[in-house]
């Protein structure tokens, strides 16, 4: 079966050496030698921006409430900024969803880089209709080998690999749509609120890590139950990290199987991308084409390869 629809025109703010970029910390705190490491790094090839006070610390976040949307709205609201990094994921982004406003990410479009938590802004950028780069973050990029810290960057600059091949197939068939989603915690958890994306026609993606089996059952259930599946056109599932069965011996692949697959779209799995060392950078945002006889998903328009 094939599922085609025309595809919103998303801005696709893409980067250029010597842009200018602002480091946020809108998550949990991170450690500060892995942080300069990857500033070394951005700093070869960009004018980098960051709060003086982007270390701070407050339980699990990095810093308060307060702290975290300030800088987060500062770079925003500056015009001379390109793109706006995370730091690192972890958990605080949705706490700040309320106090952003979409019309300024629509107005000036600036290209947003990170994943797992982070997904909350992916979300907010697509409901703006702005193009956002699912990969690494600065405190994973100055350890990463150094073919992975170019690839990020060519992806940054709008140079995506234009296929990724090798999926697994769950159910079978072709559709074209706009790539959106990122962590199926975050995205659940926006689920019912005015900050979830609109999926009409979009081939989703979705990834986790540390999420037993039947959490992840939970949690599609849920999907399933609110509706929220019924437009989506494809599914591209990423990795699924640290979601041992229990002694039940059901794996998240099993569920992933059973909650999707009869949805009568295509599902694949095994994209290579999520919290995994060689985290592919996947362009939310952007026009794709799933196919399953190919096992293959194909970028239709935004990448320079």
């Amino acid at each position: 079966m094939t599922h085609s629809r025309p595809s919103p025109d998303y801005a696709r703010p893409w980067l250029a050496p010597g842009a200018r970029i602002a480091v946020v910390a809108p998550a949990s705190p991170f450690d500060a030698a892995s942080f300069e490491l990857g500033m070394v790094r951005l700093r070869d090839r960009y004018v980098v921006d960051h709060d003086a006070s982007i270390l701070d610390r407050r339980g699990y976040f990095a810093g308060d409430d307060t702290r975290r949307l300030r800088e987060l709205a500062a770079a925003l609201a500056d015009d001379r900024i390109d793109g706006i990094i995370a730091a690192r994921g972890g958990y605080g982004a949705t706490r700040l969803l309320p106090h952003l406003d979409v019309e300024r990410v629509r107005r000036r479009p600036k290209l947003l880089i990170g994943f797992s938590d982070i997904t909350a802004m992916h979300a907010l950028w697509a409901r703006a209709q702005v193009a956002s780069v699912h990969g690494m973050m600065v405190a994973t990029l100055g350890r990463a080998p150094a073919p992975q810290v170019s690839r990020w960057f060519d992806a940054l600059e709008g140079r995506f690999s234009p296929c990724v091949r090798g999926l697994t197939t769950i159910t079978s068939g072709q559709a074209e749509g706009v790539l959106l989603g990122g962590n199926l915690t975050v995205l659940t958890a926006l689920i019912g609120t005015p900050y979830f994306p609109r999926l009409d026609g979009a081939i989703l993606f979705l990834e986790d890590v540390g999420e037993r089996p039947y959490r992840i059952d939970r949690m599609l259930t849920t999907w399933r139950s609110a509706g929220v599946l019924a437009a989506v056109r494809g599914i591209a599932l990423g990795a699924f990290e640290k979601a041992e069965p229990g002694d039940d011996g059901v794996t998240a692949h099993d569920v992933l199987r059973e909650r999707l697959g009869d949805l009568g779209i295509p599902v694949v799995s095994s994209v290579p991308s999520g919290h995994i060392d060689d985290n592919l950078e996947l362009p939310l945002g952007t026009s794709v084409r799933l196919d399953t006889e190919s096992g293959e998903l194909r970028l239709l328009v935004g990448s320079a390869t």
